[in-house]
C-alpha cells in the first residue's frame, strides 16, 4: 500500500476516533444542559425559571452560600497561584541555573502527590491544620497551603517543559557576558522566556482549585464544590447550571493553555 493511501486512512481513522470521543463527551453535557431547562412535574416541559431564580432577589439567601463558596475558591486560587509564582518558579529556575544535580530529586518531590490518593493526603493534613488554624485562623484561604500540594504536579510540568525547551544556562551566560547582573538575568531574560509555562501552570492551578472538593470537605471549609454539593440536595437544577458553568470555565482555561502553547511572537523585519 502506498504511503499517501496509508496517510489518508490514518487521517480518516483519526477523524472517526475524534468524532466518537466528541460525541461521548458531548452527550452527557447536553443531557445536563437539557436538565437545567426541565420543568418539575411535567414530562417534556421546558422553562427558564431555574436560570431566573439565580438572579431573583427573593432567592438570595438560598444561593448566598454558593456565591460565598465561589468567592472563597477564587481567593484560594489567588493564594495558590501566588505560592506557585513565589516558591515553585524561583526554585525550578535556581535548580536549573545553579544546582542541576538535584533536578531529579525536585522532580520526584513535585510529582509525588500524583502517587498518593487525595484522601490519604487529607488524613495527613488534619493534624497540620490544627496548628495552622491556631496560628492563622480557619479562613478559607488557608486551604491554599494544602491545595498547593495537590496542584504541584500540574504546575510543575508546564514550567519544567518550558525550561527543557530552552537552554536558559546559555541564555543567562550570554546575558552576563553583556554586563547583566543576576537579578537582570532572571527578570529580563529567563522569566520572559518562561511566560508560556508559567501562564499554563497558573491556568491549570485555577482549574484544579475550582474543582477541588475532598480537602475542603474533610477540613470543613466552604468552597465552590462543597457549596455546590449542599445546594444539590435542595435545588438540583441550579446546581446543574453552576456545574455546567464551572465546566465551561475549565474548558476555556484549557483552550487558553492550547493557545499559549501554539503562540509565537511575531518578529518585525529588521
Amino acid at each position: 500500500m502506498s504511503r499517501p493511501v496509508t496517510a489518508g486512512l490514518g487521517k480518516v481513522a483519526g477523524g472517526v476516533i475524534l468524532a466518537i470521543a466528541a460525541i461521548a463527551f458531548a452527550l452527557p453535557l447536553l443531557a445536563l444542559l437539557l436538565f437545567t431547562f426541565r420543568m418539575p412535574g411535567r414530562s417534556g416541559g421546558l422553562t427558564l425559571d431555574h436560570y431566573l431564580a439565580i438572579v431573583d432577589p427573593t432567592q438570595e439567601l438560598t444561593y448566598d452560600g454558593l456565591f460565598m463558596g465561589l468567592v472563597n475558591s477564587l481567593g484560594i486560587a489567588v493564594v495558590t497561584v501566588a505560592i506557585v509564582l513565589l516558591l515553585l518558579v524561583p526554585t525550578l529556575v535556581l535548580v536549573e541555573l545553579r544546582y542541576p544535580r538535584v533536578r531529579r530529586a525536585i522532580e520526584a518531590v513535585c510529582l509525588l502527590p500524583l502517587t498518593v490518593p487525595t484522601v490519604v493526603l487529607v488524613v495527613g493534613f488534619v493534624p497540620v491544620y490544627k496548628v495552622v488554624s491556631g496560628a492563622l485562623g480557619s479562613a478559607p484561604w488557608t486551604l491554599a497551603f494544602a491545595v498547593g500540594v495537590i496542584v504541584l504536579p500540574y504546575a510543575y510540568r508546564p514550567i519544567q517543559a518550558n525550561i527543557a525547551a530552552l537552554d536558559i544556562v546559555v541564555l543567562s551566560e550570554a546575558a552576563r557576558s553583556l554586563g547583566a547582573n543576576g537579578v537582570q538575568v532572571v527578570w529580563r531574560v529567563v522569566l520572559p522566556n518562561l511566560r508560556r509555562g508559567i501562564l499554563s501552570a497558573c491556568l491549570l492551578t485555577v482549574a484544579v482549585v475550582l474543582g477541588e472538593y475532598t480537602i475542603a470537605a474533610f477540613l470543613s471549609r466552604t468552597t465552590f464544590q462543597t457549596a455546590l454539593f449542599l445546594l444539590q440536595q435542595t435545588d438540583p437544577y441550579v446546581s446543574a447550571i453552576f456545574s455546567l458553568a464551572a465546566l465551561a470555565m475549565v474548558f476555556v482555561l484549557l483552550l487558553l493553555i492550547g493557545r499559549l502553547g501554539s503562540f509565537r511572537p511575531s518578529r518585525s523585519a529588521s
